[in-house]
């Protein structure tokens, strides 16, 4: 039985490596590469003060010691460190057309890692529910990005829920260096009034690292159809309740909720401009992925 359960899971591993390895050599390296590569600066040197040097590079410490104004000298680096930030919350199982939002998260983060990988990044991974589920740091190598892909095909969270605020305040605390993250994500850790709970790691997480966000959802989580009585359950906290979806207010108060839950995520994402893309889980997300790299 175990030996079929392995076959079967190096069965998924291989086709998605197929179809994603593919789409990062053909359509996605070049792209990723022109919207990352040079974006992180790494400490160079200490020289003299020249007219015209931007006066938020001094350094305080060397000026004050030798009595004359120097700067910091900054250069590209040439390598990046990528992360990943992967939601495996239960809302993720959910999905109505072609995929869940899981398996849909999965094709995405596995073609930003072999994206990565060509242009000789280090990827790390960071697996979350309500808290964080697993963490493999940074490195290089096909074993390396194929451990990943597995871990996103097989791993099961322990807990249920869904903490953004968590996973991003690993990051922050786990990273220290300046690297180029991915959140993944249904987004859907909010308040009551639809607002989001991580704003506040946001925040900081934004000022250490260079952050987009990549939003999966299911259409049918848009509205409520009308099919009279129905029992309905949170996959993640468990609660149920009966919920008469043949009541038009019922169904507009849910639409305007979930309608509202975007627009603040939204505008949360622009206040501190990050980067970010909705992709439905019956969208192709080559295009939504395309013009989050061209929109850098």
């Amino acid at each position: 039985m175990e030996t079929s359960g392995a076959t079967e899971l190096l069965k998924k591993v291989r086709k998605i490596e197929i179809k994603t390895r593919s789409l990062s050599h053909q359509i996605f390296a070049g792209e990723y590469h022109s919207a990352f590569k040079g974006r992180g600066m790494a400490f160079s040197e200490v020289r003299e003060y020249q007219y015209g040097d931007d006066v938020r590079n001094m350094d305080w410490n060397v000026t004050a010691r030798l009595r004359s104004p120097y700067v910091k000298v900054f250069e590209e680096e040439r390598e990046l460190t990528v992360v990943l930030l992967i939601d495996i919350s239960r809302s993720g199982l959910f999905g109505t057309k072609c995929k869940t939002k899981r398996e849909q998260i999965a094709e995405i983060a596995a073609v930003l890692s072999f994206s990565a990988g060509i242009n000789n990044d280090k990827v790390g991974a960071l697996f979350f529910s309500d808290r964080v589920e697993k963490f493999i740091p940074p490195k290089k190598g096909r074993s390396h990005l194929l451990h990943i892909i597995r871990e996103i095909i097989e791993l099961k969270p322990q807990s249920q829920g869904t903490d953004i605020g968590e996973a991003l305040r690993y990051l922050t605390n786990a990273i220290k260096k300046r690297c180029t993250a991915f959140l993944l994500s249904d987004m859907l850790d909010v308040n009551a009034d639809g607002s989001p709970r991580y704003e506040d790691a946001l925040k900081v997480a934004v000022n250490r690292h260079d952050l987009s966000v990549v939003s999966v959802y299911d259409q049918r989580e848009k509205t409520i159809p009308d099919v009279g009585l129905v029992n309905v359950k949170d996959s993640e906290t468990g609660d149920s309740l009966w919920v008469n979806t043949g009541s038009r207010r019922v169904r507009r108060e849910y639409s305007s909720w979930f309608a509202e839950a975007e627009a603040e995520a939204a505008h949360l994402m622009n206040r501190y401009n990050v980067d970010s893309v909705r992709i439905a889980t019956d969208e192709d997300y080559v295009k939504g992925l395309m013009s989050l790299f061209r929109s850098r």
